[in-house]
C-alpha cells in the first residue's frame, strides 16, 4: 500500500465510473474469491495434469488455434476495444458474436469484464490506489491477488453500464451463464478427437489464456523507461514491444494508457498488432466504421511525452509527427 494519505486527495471519475459520494481507491480488503480460484486452478490443474498425457499434434494445434481466434477476436478486440472502449463500431450481431469470442476465454461475462476493466482503469487514473490497483504488491502476492482474491473497497464508487449493454438479451444470457458456455466448445471438440482435444482446447486455453493475462498486465505496470508519460495518474502503462505477436497487440500498454479508446493499440513502427489488422481488416470489408485512432482522438489530459531528461512537453494536436520514432 503507498503511503500517502487519500482523504486530501480529490478522485476523479471515469465513464462508468463515479467517484461520487467519497468513493475511496485506497482503502480496501482483499478478500479470496472461491469461486474463482476454483475455476481457475480446476483448468491450471487438468492442464499441468492431463496436458502432458494428451498432448497430440492435433491437440496442440486446436490449443493453438482456439486460443488467437479467442484471444485475438473475443478478448482483444471483442471485449477490450469494442464493448469496452468502443474504439469502433460494427453490426450488432458482429459486436455480440466478438465480444462471445471473448467470453469463451473464460475470464469472465461481458458484464464481469466492463467492471473488472472499469474498476481497475478507474482506480489507477486516481492520485494514489490500493496495491491491488496498482500491481506493486510483488510478483507472487499479487498473483495471488489477481487469480484467486478479488477486492472491497471501503468506500465503492458508482458503477453504471450503459443501457444498450446492460439490457440486452444476449449479454445479459451469457453473462449469467459464462462457465457453462465452454460446453459450447467441449461438446464439439470431444466428438471431433476425443479427450485431447477437450483438455487442450478448454483446460489448457483458459489457464494459459487467464494467467497469461495477469502476466501481461502485471509487467505493464512494472516501472520501467518508457516515451508516454500520465500526469497526476497513480500508475503508468508500460509497453512490452517483444510480445506484441502474442499478445495479438494488448502489450502496448503505455500507448493503450495514453489513448485508451484507440483501435490501435501498436500505434508506433515497429509495433505489431494483431489486433488491430482484424478491425482494419473489418473496416475494408464496410463491416467497422467509426474506426478511433489517435489521429482522430483528442490527447488524454495530462498527457505528455518523457524527453528521457525530466523535460515533459505536452502533446499537442500532431504528436504523432513530433514524437520519436521507436
Amino acid at each position: 500500500m503507498s503511503s500517502v494519505p487519500y482523504p486530501s486527495m480529490k478522485a476523479v471519475s471515469t465513464e462508468r465510473v463515479s467517484s461520487d459520494g467519497g468513493a475511496n481507491p485506497v482503502e480496501g480488503e482483499v478478500v479470496f474469491k472461491p469461486v474463482k480460484a476454483i475455476w481457475i486452478g480446476g483448468m491450471t490443474a487438468a492442464a499441468l495434469v492431463a496436458g502432458p498425457l494428451t498432448a497430440t499434434p492435433s491437440a496442440v494445434a486446436v490449443f493453438v488455434i482456439l486460443t488467437a481466434i479467442t484471444i485475438c477476436g473475443g478478448h482483444s478486440v471483442g471485449m477490450h476495444r469494442l464493448l469496452i472502449h468502443r474504439s469502433f463500431r460494427t453490426h450488432r450481431n458482429i459486436e455480440r458474436f466478438l465480444v462471445y469470442l471473448g467470453v469463451l476465454v473464460g475470464m469472465a461475462g461481458p458484464f464481469g469484464m466492463i467492471r473488472l476493466h472499469d474498476f481497475r482503469d478507474w482506480g489507477q487514473r486516481q492520485p494514489d490506489c490500493h496495491d491491488f490497483f496498482s500491481h506493486r504488491s510483488g510478483f507472487w502476492n499479487d498473483a495471488w491477488w489477481q487469480l484467486c482474491c478479488g477486492i472491497n473497497l471501503k468506500t465503492e464508487p458508482r458503477f453504471t453500464i450503459e443501457d444498450d449493454v446492460a439490457n440486452d438479451p444476449f449479454y445479459r444470457s451469457v453473462e449469467a451463464t459464462w462457465m457453462a458456455q465452454q460446453l459450447v466448445i467441449a461438446v464439439p471438440l470431444y466428438l471431433l478427437g476425443g479427450l485431447p482435444f477437450v483438455i487442450w482446447g478448454v483446460c489448457c486455453r483458459v489457464s494459459v489464456s487467464l494467467i497469461g493475462h495477469w502476466l501481461v498486465g502485471y509487467y505493464a505496470h512494472q516501472p520501467k523507461d518508457h516515451l508516454l508519460y500520465i500526469e497526476g495518474a497513480c500508475v503508468q502503462g508500460y509497453n512490452l514491444p517483444r510480445l506484441g505477436l502474442v499478445t495479438f497487440g494488448e502489450a502496448f500498454h503505455e500507448n493503450h494508457h495514453a489513448f485508451p479508446n484507440s483501435a490501435k493499440l501498436g500505434i508506433l513502427p515497429g509495433q505489431t498488432d494483431p489486433g488491430w489488422w482484424l478491425v482494419k481488416t473489418l473496416e475494408r470489408l464496410g463491416l467497422a466504421w467509426d474506426v478511433k485512432t489517435p489521429e482522430t482522438l483528442e490527447a488524454r489530459p495530462g498527457l505528455s511525452v518523457n524527453s528521457g531528461g525530466g523535460d515533459r512537453p505536452e502533446i499537442g494536436p500532431f504528436w504523432l509527427k513530433t514524437l520519436p520514432r521507436i
